[in-house]
């Protein structure tokens, strides 16, 4: 890896766990923005590409704060949260 690449946790919540079978995991990236993180996963294909698919609802959060612009900073040990928005009832 580069010196620019970063290790993140990443977490997912809700229908995107079920869909990925997992809550969490560690994963190294070049990404330097949330933009560039989620392609990154979504390229890894299957479930990845189909939860985190572009058009679909999807909420972030980076180190427990709600970001809504996804050219928000990634740093070295950051947590990223994806979790579809949350309906009222």
């Amino acid at each position: 890896m580069s010196a620019a690449a970063r290790t993140v946790t990443v977490r997912y919540f809700a229908a995107i766990r079920e869909a990925l079978g997992t809550g969490s995991e560690r994963v190294a990236t070049q990404a330097a923005t949330l933009s560039a993180l989620r392609d990154e996963l979504i390229a890894r294909g299957g479930a990845h590409a189909e939860a985190l698919a572009r058009g679909k609802a999807v909420r972030m959060a980076l180190d427990q704060l709600l970001v809504t612009d996804e050219q928000a900073a990634l740093a070295d040990g950051a947590e990223v949260a994806f979790f579809p928005p949350v309906t009222g009832g």
